[in-house]
């Protein structure tokens, strides 16, 4: 008896020990890691609208609001998680950015972010996070994919498979038409946003 209460006291202690390791190493690295993510949602942000100076989150933002307009309009699998408002060195808004996560990825998720202009021009999209299969759905996170959507005023894109001509056409991506799907749809959840919560001139 005295050998098995021994070994529970030892046992306790070493998970005792443990867990407040385990809590300090998680107080050291706890800010690192948020400021290297918030320098890669930075990065993110400047790539897609380079106009702006700085970015501010944009307060009016409600995440259930976006929700219920992105299934009005036929993206329930969509979730716009962010917005942040792009401003110039005086101030004044030239866009904002959206970040957009889908669920609709051959991997289950995948999230970027789209910087619009003020105007309603999509500036440029970037991947956040995405772990498609190498060398097919990966090629979403290449320029010669993302920067079919740049520059590009149009209501909605659509993809083709047929090279078909258009601003609002996005070629696919051979072999990962789920993926295409996903970010053409990702980026249209974003457009939807703006063209009804940010005042996009598509829509006056």
């Amino acid at each position: 008896m005295n050998r098995i209460i021994k070994n529970t006291l030892i046992l306790t202690v070493i998970t005792v020990i443990s867990g407040l390791l385990l809590g300090v190493v998680y107080g050291i690295t706890k800010e690192p890691i948020a400021a290297a993510q918030e320098k890669t949602k930075q990065d993110a942000y400047r790539a897609v609208l380079s106009d702006a100076s700085e970015f501010v989150e944009y307060e009016s933002f409600n995440a259930d609001d976006a929700s219920a307009l992105l299934a009005d309009s036929g993206y329930s699998s969509d979730a716009i998680t962010e917005v942040a408002e792009g401003l110039d060195a005086n101030g004044e808004t030239v866009g904002y950015v959206i970040s957009v996560q889908s669920s609709e990825a051959y991997d289950g998720s995948l999230s970027l972010s789209v910087g619009i202009a003020a105007d309603g021009t999509v500036k440029g999209i970037e991947m956040l996070d995405i772990s498609e299969t190498a060398g097919l759905g990966m090629k979403a996170d290449e320029a010669e994919f993302k920067d079919q959507f740049k520059d590009k005023q149009v209501e909605l894109f659509s993809y083709t498979k047929s090279g078909e001509d258009g601003d609002d056409k996005i070629d696919a991506i051979s072999g990962a038409t789920i993926t295409t799907n996903a970010v053409t749809n990702a980026v249209n959840s974003a457009l939807v946003y703006f063209q009804n919560e940010l005042g996009g001139v598509v829509n006056e």
